[in-house]
């Protein structure tokens, strides 16, 4: 099997499968109550977020725990609107934001905001000249990914941040959930108010994610009852997911500098082999992209019908993001790349992790190729 979607998920780590379960079984009672199996409880929550804040470079009173990224996309974008609204009701974003972000600012659009969409460039990256000309008097959050998910693109963060340092009254909020573990990203030097990580995304498990808040920012929060994670996030913690989170965190971040040439690597290669194949075309610009994704084309075909003839082959990767993949739309972020809709509705994305090696990536190039050329003899067959 050759496993190529990792930015759908990943798979977990065993040591963190093997610490969730000893966790569950022996750190079970919930780190709110009074006694001490509690306590014990509560302190292993304390040190993972000081853990994380340590990775991070951050404070541990900027860690806040959540179920994953749509939350915590949900949460800061959400919870800004809801606790500056009297401030204003303007906030800019991308066009090809992931759709946690995209459907949140279109449901508050319904609700009497005003919601700015960035064009892109043909690589998926924005201007920050456009997005300073954007901003107004009314303006109170400004909601970029550092890593887009399907064409891999880095956005210029540390730019906007620097921009945004100018006006105080404007949040700045980052999806980082594509960028971790792969992309470095300085919270304080890119002057990032909000910032967004999921778990399952680098070898840990589904349902578990954080939200940075930097300190002295306020928003409100989304769901109340409790006095959990500073009475922001309220319901009791995942105490095994929030641990075993802090531990895939480190084994990624260790294996990113032992590993972060080799995936650019494996990256190039196919990069370089795609670009061999006259049909097909790549969307994704190395210069300017993360190490672990690439988008392309085969014109004339499908990208389900990709997907499932390499799926027959034991190949695992997918067409759009995950979130998307089946409701068969054509891809907003292709579109607003300015890639033509019948090259669109072609789009596959490979998305590697750490795990991968070029003898698989050399096995996908092989499959690749065969499968293309048996549906390009359907195609003419049925004509």
């Amino acid at each position: 099997m050759i496993y190529f979607d990792n930015s759908a998920t990943t798979k977990p780590y065993e040591e963190v499968i093997d610490a969730f379960v000893k966790i569950s079984t022996q750190f079970f009672a919930n780190p709110s109550s009074l006694h001490d199996l509690g306590g014990k409880v509560e302190e292993l929550v304390k040190q993972a977020r000081n853990q994380i804040a340590h990775i991070l470079q951050v404070k541990a009173n900027e860690i806040f725990f959540t179920s994953g990224g749509t939350e915590g996309n949900n949460l800061a974008i959400k919870g800004t609107a809801i606790q500056y609204s009297g401030r204003g009701k303007h906030i800019i974003a991308s066009n090809i934001e992931h759709a946690s972000v995209y459907e949140t600012c279109e449901q508050l659009k319904s609700l009497g905001f005003t919601i700015t969409y960035l064009p892109v460039d043909q690589y998926g990256q924005v201007n920050p000249g456009e997005l300073e000309a954007a901003i107004t008097n009314e303006t109170i959050l400004v909601s970029i990914m550092h890593v887009n998910n399907e064409m891999g693109t880095i956005q210029p963060i540390t730019e906007i941040g620097a921009i945004l340092k100018k006006y105080p009254k404007i949040l700045f909020h980052v999806d980082h959930v594509q960028g971790f573990g792969k992309v470095p990203l300085d919270l304080y030097k890119a002057n990032v108010d909000l910032c967004t990580i999921s778990a399952h995304k680098f070898h840990g498990l589904k349902g578990n994610g954080l939200l940075y808040k930097r300190e002295g920012v306020t928003i409100s929060p989304l769901l109340t009852g409790g006095s959990q994670e500073g009475k922001l996030r309220s319901g009791t913690e995942n105490t095994a997911g929030i641990v075993t989170m802090a531990k895939a965190m480190r084994m990624v971040e260790e294996k990113r500098k032992e590993k972060g040439q080799v995936l650019q690597k494996i990256r190039d290669y196919l990069i370089n082999n795609l670009q061999q194949i006259p049909q097909v075309h790549i969307h994704t610009n190395p210069s300017v992209s993360a190490p672990h994704i690439i988008n392309f084309s085969a014109e004339g075909l499908r990208g389900e019908v990709i997907v499932h003839a390499l799926e027959k082959e034991k190949v695992y990767v997918s067409t759009t993001s995950a979130c998307s993949s089946k409701q068969k739309k054509l891809s907003r972020t292709l579109l607003s790349a300015g890639i033509p809709e019948k090259i669109a509705e072609g789009a596959v994305r490979i998305s590697l992790s750490y795990e991968n090696n070029l003898e698989e990536a050399k096995m996908f190039i092989q499959s690749l190729q065969q499968v293309l050329q048996k549906l390009n003899m359907v195609m003419r067959d049925t004509k």
